[in-house]
């Protein structure tokens, strides 16, 4: 009930030909007034037409209403009548009606805004985030925000009311953790001792299954320092899960059945079980670890056929280790794509990944055109043709290297190139299609990139071996498995989690002797380990990300309702901001400014 505890009768978005007669009394904002004749009221629900009265009984509430500017907070109170024949807008929910205004009165005046509250008025993005209160007032900000809370409410009723799951708050100000991404530091009173935001509430969630809740969940608040990252948060919200006795099929199942239970209606249904693939599949036929599976474009692995021809390249590249030779196709390229946009696909390959592309064009009359057809024969080329199931003005990109670079550059030309087919009017990607896909068997380890014979754990620290790799772990940990699991949806990667390591023998083993950590950081877990910590596995989905694909957001900053900007500021209130000197001694902190930055404080 939407009018319970208010001084309104209804909302501006709830009345219709079944309130004909009624006196009513609207709160709202002035959309817009047109000629003194009549405005539109509007509130979190919707638009309603005042008829301004124009008899001398009613002089004042037209005066008031006539000169009173758009935007600003009025009561209107008057009689629900139907629009005259004629004049009915059936775009509007509540447009066969109007409300025959007998009092009114200004509760707040508006300034001239910095925009329009319309959803087609084009607004910067720095605008919009330094005059975010106003554009909270959009339909689509109302409405992304109000479909969020609805969401989250269902899934705590489907983890709390169905399923016995805890709802618990984890403390906001903890230590550092090794790996992972940046944290926030927080000052302490303690000389040279700083808290650290929490990335995620990873250990906490751990210590309450050795604690024995069982199964926990938290809409939880998350940190990361990651500086100017597109479409990230420095503060984001994920929906936090962790249970005892639990498998990775367990926790699958759990996780479709919340999203199938909370999934809004407006937005069609999904279907459960979601699709599998493994993290080596993923690589090989989409050339990256969260395939869009929307559309096919799929490489193509060439490297044994190719591999039987006499192409110098090809046979370089074959005689590496992980050498491998693969292809996209691109349906009707030649018709859609412009020579400058296969050439921008080429040069991205090479700055980004630093991988040579051939491309392959398959003529109205079959025949191929390509650098590469000097050296194959008729019979070849249609070999080729078959096995790339080219179609005239297809276009290939082909890739010739290790494996790994081959297929992640062929999996960003093919993203790259959905982009431009769509751009061109070529529809690849239904927007209103939700494609969920389980992404599993990742390596528990990786080189790090500073320093290749060094490891860094994939994910994080306390993900456990998959059960078949487990005895790699002492001899051979880069051919480890890890019983992690992505959740990816329509090309994003919208969850993580894993089985954890209960073991304190194994995670000990894994910090001091795989990743070379100081496991003296973590002596309150190692420890929690050692006092019959139950087997445990958890989940973490990105509501932001969850919701922005749900209600087709150009970004997540559409969903939240007060942003930092690309850099990571707030251009409302202007954080982060300086302090005082006075204001740092407590903390033991003094800053050392930079000397331009000296100057212009000083001038």
């Amino acid at each position: 009930d939407f009018n319970s505890f208010v001084t309104r009768t209804n909302t501006c978005g709830e009345l219709r030909s079944a309130h004909v007669g009624q006196e009513v009394t609207l709160y709202g904002w002035i959309q817009y007034q047109r000629q003194g004749l009549f405005l539109i009221l509007r509130d979190f629900q919707g638009l309603t037409q005042i008829v301004i009265p124009q008899d001398e009984a009613h002089s004042h509430v037209k005066k008031l209403l006539s000169s009173a500017p758009v935007e600003s907070v009025v009561r209107v109170t008057g009689t629900v009548s139907p629009r005259p024949p004629g004049q009915e807008n059936p775009k509007m929910p509540t447009g066969d009606i109007e409300v025959k205004a007998e009092t009114a009165e200004i509760l707040n005046s508006s300034k001239k805004l910095p925009f329009e509250i319309k959803d087609f008025v084009k607004k910067s993005e720095a605008l919009r985030m330094q005059y975010r209160y106003l554009d909270l007032r959009s339909f689509q900000l109302q409405h992304n925000l109000r479909l969020r809370s609805q969401v989250v409410m269902r899934m705590r009723e489907f983890l709390c009311n169905l399923h016995g799951f805890v709802d618990v708050e984890t403390p906001t100000l903890f230590k550092r953790t090794p790996g992972g991404a940046k944290e926030f530091l927080v000052p302490s009173r303690e000389a040279g001792k700083f808290y650290s935001l929490p990335q995620s509430p990873q250990q906490f969630k751990q210590l309450l299954m050795v604690g024995g809740l069982d199964r926990y969940f938290q809409v939880a608040r998350c940190y990361r320092d990651e500086g100017s990252r597109p479409d990230r948060q420095p503060e984001f919200t994920q929906i936090d899960i962790e249970m005892s006795f639990v498998d990775q099929a367990g926790i699958q199942g759990l996780v479709e059945g919340l999203l199938q239970y909370s999934w809004p209606e407006e937005r069609g249904s999904i279907t459960t079980p979601f699709p599998s693939m493994t993290y080596e599949e993923a690589l090989a036929d989409y050339g990256t670890d969260k395939p869009d599976t929307r559309f096919g474009m799929k490489i193509v692995d060439l490297s044994d056929l190719l591999g039987r021809w006499n192409i110098q390249f090809v046979q370089n590249a074959l005689s590496y280790p992980h050498g491998a030779v693969r292809a996209i196709c691109i349906p009707q390229g030649v018709r859609y794509l412009k020579n400058k946009d296969l050439q921008s696909l080429k040069e991205s390959a090479k700055s980004q990944f630093n991988q040579e592309i051939v491309e392959i064009i398959c003529r109205p009359d079959g025949s191929l055109k390509s650098l590469l057809t000097k050296f194959l024969g008729e019979k070849q080329q249609s070999e080729l043709i078959q096995v790339l199931n080219m179609q005239v003005d297809d276009v290939v990109l082909l890739a010739a290297g290790e494996h790994k670079q081959v297929c992640s550059a062929l999996g960003s030309l093919r993203l790259g190139s959905a982009d431009l087919l769509e751009a061109a009017g070529l529809v690849l990607r239904d927007p209103a299609a939700f494609h969920f896909l389980w992404v599993v068997d990742f390596p528990l380890f990786l080189p790090k990139e500073e320093n290749s014979t060094e490891l860094e754990s994939a994910h994080h620290p306390f993900t456990a071996p998959h059960p078949s790799d487990a005895h790699l772990l002492y001899s051979d940990p880069t051919k480890v498995r890890s019983q992690h699991y992505d959740l990816v949806l329509n090309g994003c990667e919208v969850g993580g989690g894993s089985i954890r390591i209960h073991s304190a023998e194994l995670q000990r083993f894994v910090l001091e002797k795989v990743l070379k950590e100081d496991s003296e950081v973590l002596s309150h877990l190692l420890q929690a380990l050692e006092f019959g910590a139950p087997p445990h596995g958890g989940i973490a989905l990105g509501l932001d990300r969850l919701i922005s694909l749900m209600v087709d957001a150009p970004s997540i900053r559409d969903v939240i309702a007060f942003p930092k900007s690309f850099r990571g500021r707030d251009l409302m209130g202007n954080a982060p901001d300086y302090v005082t000197p006075e204001e740092l001694e407590p903390y033991h902190i003094q800053v050392s400014w930079p000397l331009e930055e000296k100057e212009a404080k000083q001038n």
